[in-house]
């Protein structure tokens, strides 16, 4: 069983948002297409209160995307982004949320960052999302969405780690830094995952 799993498809990560993706928009027709082929369509959503300690608002005299340590652990600063309830958290309007079976919160804990859908950056706390898959008899993760350098990586890397095969869908992701995200991809690769095209699934 496959099961699509949609990262951070929110207005903040679009073009004109807080944090926003290049190309971010761009994906979206591809995303909407994609949800037909699978058999279960999950999604992920930053849900950060307005205190979380990975926005640099919240450490006085530091810069946007300085990098400090956290709770033991390198963090990028971010500009306040997908903050509960805003309508920068919200699912971006085009992207088609009817086949969405089930939507996964990240990034509740105003103490630790959370790129992966699945834990936290500390791997302190599960969102729930494998045990989730499982109960549904599913062995095949394809992974799309934003950004491909942070949060469509660390949740490759834990939907590996989790014993699922693993895709991510070139041309339904976008990254921040399209270097980062080469390297991101190579070591999808190195750990048994798999990167291919949306026409491949369509």
């Amino acid at each position: 069983m496959k099961a699509l799993l949609l990262i951070d498809i929110q207005n903040d990560f679009i073009p004109g948002g807080a944090l926003a993706v290049p190309g971010g928009d761009k994906i979206i027709d591809t995303v909407n297409k994609l949800q037909d082929h699978f058999n279960l369509v999950v999604a992920t959503q930053d849900w950060h209160p307005s205190n979380h300690k990975s926005f640099a608002s919240q450490h006085e005299g530091r810069k946007m995307f300085e990098k400090i340590e956290l709770g033991g652990l390198e963090q990028v600063l971010w500009p306040d982004h997908c903050v509960q309830g805003t309508s920068g958290a919200a699912f971006y309007p085009k992207l088609n949320m009817n086949r969405i079976e089930a939507i996964f919160r990240k990034g509740t804990n105003s103490a630790i960052d959370s790129y992966s859908g699945f834990y936290d950056n500390g791997h302190l706390k599960s969102t729930g999302l494998a045990d989730y898959l499982r109960g549904k008899g599913i062995t095949d993760v394809f992974i799309v969405g934003l950004a491909g350098d942070y949060c469509v990586y660390f949740s490759a890397k834990d939907a590996l780690a989790e014993g699922f095969q693993t895709y991510l869908i070139e041309g339904a992701i976008r990254a921040i830094d399209n270097n980062d995200f080469e390297k991101a991809k190579q070591d999808i690769i190195s750990k048994g995952g798999k990167i291919i095209n949306s026409d491949e699934v369509m």
